[in-house]
């Protein structure tokens, strides 16, 4: 085991990763010496993401870059680095360098100071984004932390220090469809905040449009929490008391010999059921397809190659047989890295 691991999972952040390199380099050197891996997850990019990692980690031995066999998502790839990172502390950061890597010194610090297994960052203020995505994501975290079970830290991200136990903990879930900042304030232990002011991007797009993040907030909500499903009964509940008043306001205009008028309203109940029916149905349904993935019980990621150092036996995926190649730094030979053939996967219960 080793002092710290940098866990950074990349999508297409070809232009971010000499920059990324450079200063998560400057901030590890500064907070552990030499006791120190970066480990980058290539999670299927489409530009030049994993020929520069190769290039990065051919030249600094404290680097570790992993090629995820496709594209997982953000969750998965962060997932594999997770499971495949060795240090006792272990930082998780994104590559656009939104979150400033100089932190990482405070936050051991704050670390030692509070005996915390969980040092996390809160966004004060978030450069670069327009009103809109403020207004979703302050939206979202309200929403969030009033409809779960547990308490989850409001404008927070990934961006977090953890303790080797705090990891152990979180490995222990294998769940498929993942939410790490829930899962990691599901773990408990001492969590502490750091507030921090959030740079804007330094190349490149955001990856994740309003698909994704709504994607990824209904992912949150039904991985932790109930109220989908109770809010349907819910409604339910009410369109049946509503139909035994209606039954009965027409049995009474029958018996009184009224002539009932009304097609248009008629047909505007029969709509509204019919739309509340199949939202209620939908959400059963999104529950029921995560109780599908989870018995299935595949691995949650596979990984193609691996360049550089050597990383620690996963738990939770697959690592394919191959011998990768990486340039030495001098730029002539090849340096072959053989891997095992597959890690440990979760059996079937």
């Amino acid at each position: 085991m080793i002092g710290l691991s940098v866990v950074v999972p990349c999508f297409n952040e070809e232009a971010c990763l000499p920059e990324l390199h450079r200063r998560l380099s400057a901030a590890a050197q500064s907070a552990a010496g030499q006791d120190y891996e970066l480990v980058f997850i290539n999670d299927g990019s489409r530009d030049r993401s994993w020929d520069v990692m190769r290039q990065i980690a051919a030249a600094d031995d404290h680097v570790v870059a992993i090629n995820l066999s496709r594209n997982h998502g953000h969750q998965l790839a962060l997932t594999a680095g997770l499971d495949l990172c060795r240090g006792a502390k272990i930082l998780i950061i994104d590559a656009d360098l939104q979150d400033p890597p100089e932190l990482l010194p405070a936050m051991l610090e704050t670390m030692h100071d509070q005996d915390a297994d969980v040092v996390y960052g809160v966004r004060r203020s978030r450069a670069g984004e327009t009103a809109f995505k403020r207004a979703t994501a302050h939206g979202f975290y309200r929403l969030l932390s009033r409809a779960t079970e547990i308490e989850i830290p409001v404008d927070t991200g990934d961006f977090r220090l953890m303790s080797r136990r705090a990891l152990e903990a979180l490995l222990a879930m294998p769940e498929q469809s993942r939410f790490i900042r829930g899962m990691v304030a599901w773990i408990g232990f001492r969590q502490v905040p750091l507030p921090y002011d959030r740079d804007q991007r330094f190349a490149g797009h955001t990856k994740y449009p309003l698909g994704k993040m709504v994607r990824f907030a209904f992912d949150a909500l039904t991985g932790f929490s109930s109220a989908p499903l109770k809010l349907a009964s819910h409604a339910g509940l009410a369109l049946s008391l509503g139909s035994l008043l209606m039954i009965g306001y027409i049995a009474y205009a029958w018996i009184s010999g009224q002539n009932i008028q009304g097609w248009t309203s008629l047909m505007l109940v029969v709509v509204v059921l019919g739309a509340v029916q199949m939202f209620v149905l939908a959400l059963m349904g999104e529950y029921i397809g995560r109780l599908y993935n989870e018995v299935k019980g595949r691995p949650l990621y596979i990984v193609q190659e691996i360049a550089g150092g050597e990383p620690a036996a996963g738990k939770l995926g697959y690592v394919a047989e191959a011998t990768a190649k990486s340039e030495s730094p001098g730029g002539s030979g090849t340096r072959p890295i053989t891997r095992r053939s597959s890690a440990k996967i979760r059996s079937k219960a």
